[in-house]
């Protein structure tokens, strides 16, 4: 399914929202492209996030989306084309537009669960219980 964010959207909240909306409990992103003026990234081994401003290019987004939830990466590139990627944080801004395609997997349900060994909600994957959607019209 495509979507376009617009400017001053928040790039990951926008994406959790819409997918809490959706009868389909699980989705992925097939493509995301576009840019952002702040992008908030947590970097691998670390706690808090790391915020970049300016004229950012979305090269690449990346992760799966659950009604609680999302689990995305993404790669920016800076003005002289220094490439940032990691873990997308809430307050990450469009800046002229975000292009997705999201792929909704209706025989599937996706959660965010507790796992003890990573101290993380890790991904949960089961088939849907009603074999594919929830009886609504897509």
């Amino acid at each position: 399914m495509p979507l376009r964010l617009r400017p001053g959207d928040d790039l990951r909240l926008a994406l959790e929202d819409w997918m809490g909306r959706r009868p389909e409990q699980a989705g992925c992103l097939i493509s995301g492209i576009g840019s952002l003026s702040v992008a908030r990234l947590r970097l691998a081994g670390r706690q808090k996030s790391t915020t970049l401003s300016g004229e950012l290019e979305i090269l690449n987004l990346a992760g799966t989306l659950s009604p609680d939830g999302a689990h995305l990466h993404i790669a920016v590139a800076d003005h002289a084309g220094a490439v940032t990627g990691g873990h997308l944080c809430a307050g990450s801004r469009v800046r002229t537009t975000a292009e997705l395609v999201v792929g909704l997997l209706p025989e599937w349900e996706f959660r965010r669960v507790l796992d003890p060994a990573t101290g993380c909600a890790e991904l949960q994957i089961r088939p849907a219980p009603d074999g594919g959607g929830r009886g609504e019209n897509r």
